[in-house]
């Protein structure tokens, strides 16, 4: 059987470890009891902390520890679960498993890391010049904090190197999947996912993020023109009139705009406008194509490639899966 051991650490996402340990360990049990076959189990999964001591989780959980990770000798898999405490204070009390990940990671192991956890394994310096993915509210946090890593926010899941890396907290059953599929093979996942009713490659966490707009700048006219674009986005101007309203160039301008929120003024107003239009399609029941003109544009074609593009869905599609 293949080997996956959890990393257990003080305030970490309960439901992360065990709904992860579940999966894996039912992997070719679930559905074999189900058809009436015979079961054959693919995984054996254990929990590992430091000395082996009980883990508190965020919620007052407590979870018991099957190993020391000191005594860790092999795994085919290290799996981080999320950080569910106050980032800092997590990384700063739990700096001694560093070491760990980079032993295994370096003896040849897969390791991966769901939502949060990926600061753990950026701590480490293993995910220096790599792919990886957080959970979008994080995104910004990272980069600033880890600006060698190749951030990639807006998937779900990244891989490469043997390191695998999901987004939102309760995307570790998309990466428990993968990496079910990767050691037993697409039917082994295929069948795991139906027996626990869960979907299989869902894509990317784009339609799940809000906009957070980068307003903690010094320049005072560019935090103005933000402001009237979030009021004013469906009406119709270009980049000469917003540099007039505003008292500089258009040059100028869109250096500055650009400076100070790390995007150019047009990204910026589509922004605004696809969050405009999310809202919009999640209350109410308007056609698309009225929805479309109401944040200003007039072709419905153009905005849906655009609407798909940020959020990886369609506007029907969107609708159809966040409708209030």
């Amino acid at each position: 059987m293949h080997k996956v051991t959890i990393l257990g650490f003080e305030q970490a996402y309960a439901s992360a470890i065990t709904g992860a340990l579940d999966l894996f360990a039912l992997a070719g049990v679930t559905w074999q009891r189900m058809q009436g076959d015979i079961p054959k189990q693919f995984f054996n999964v254990q929990l590992a902390s430091l000395g082996a001591k009980p883990i508190n989780c965020i919620n007052q959980l407590q979870l018991a520890s099957h190993i020391a990770i000191e005594d860790l000798e092999h795994t085919d898999l290290l799996l981080i679960p999320t950080i569910g405490g106050a980032l800092e204070p997590v990384l700063e009390s739990n700096r001694t498993l560093l070491q760990y990940i980079q032993h295994h990671y370096h003896a040849g192991a897969d390791v991966a890391s769901n939502c949060s956890g990926a600061f753990l394994l950026a701590e480490s310096g293993i995910l220096d010049g790599k792919e990886a993915t957080t959970h979008w509210g994080y995104a910004e946090l990272f980069q600033q904090k880890y600006p060698q890593v190749r951030l990639q926010p807006e998937k779900l899941i990244t891989q490469q190197d043997r390191i695998y890396c999901s987004g939102g907290g309760m995307a570790w059953f998309d990466l428990a999947l993968l990496l079910i599929e990767r050691y037993c093979g697409h039917d082994v996942a295929t069948n795991t996912a139906k027996a626990h009713v869960l979907d299989m490659a869902r894509g990317n966490q784009a339609a799940y993020a809000q906009v957070r707009s980068k307003k903690y700048h010094q320049d005072e006219e560019i935090l103005k023109c933000q402001e009237w674009l979030e009021s004013h986005y469906s009406e119709t101007f270009n980049i000469e009139h917003l540099a007039q309203r505003f008292n500089l160039t258009p040059r100028t301008f869109v250096r500055r705009f650009k400076r100070a929120t790390d995007q150019a003024p047009i990204k910026y107003l589509q922004s605004i406008r696809i969050e405009a239009a999310k809202k919009l399609l999640e209350t109410q029941n308007r056609p698309a194509e009225q929805i479309t003109n109401e944040v200003g544009y007039d072709d419905l074609s153009s905005f849906t490639r655009l609407f798909k593009q940020h959020t990886g869905l369609s506007p029907s599609q969107y609708r159809k899966k966040f409708k209030r």
